[in-house]
């Protein structure tokens, strides 16, 4: 029987995966990471938020290791991020001994409202952009 983690889990990435991220990917201004698929070995992209500090990109998982582009991150951790308009590479790290909620009141707000209300498992994320 399935919990309520679970259920929320379900829904929201059915509702992100079929609604909200073929929307959002095309807005010119939305920060995407790609992933390299750790099945299909494709390019994977998901749109994030999150915010660039010096040469290093942050952002919080809404469901930490059960994200399809986390465990893409596990199996190969060089990733291209999108930022305004231009892509950079970079090597992710998977933070869990990071304090995930007080990290997002450093990140944008709407983003880390959003991450807040539906997460269930909130991971940090740390991107060291290659210059």
């Amino acid at each position: 029987m399935p919990n309520m983690r679970d259920i929320q889990h379900r829904v929201v990435t059915t509702l992100q995966r079929r609604v909200g991220n073929p929307i959002i990917r095309r807005l010119p201004s939305q920060i995407l990471l790609e992933t390299t698929g750790r099945v299909s070995g494709q390019p994977r992209i998901t749109p994030i938020g999150g915010r660039k500090i010096g040469s290093e990109f942050w952002l919080v998982s809404e469901f930490g290791e059960r994200s399809q582009y986390i465990r893409n991150i596990k199996a190969d951790n060089h990733v291209r991020l999108r930022l305004h308009g231009h892509w950079r590479t970079g090597t992710a790290h998977l933070l869990p001994d990071d304090d995930a909620r007080t990290r997002l009141a450093s990140l944008p707000r709407a983003n880390s409202a959003a991450v807040r209300l539906v997460g269930t498992d909130l991971l940090t994320v740390r991107i060291d952009l290659d210059d």
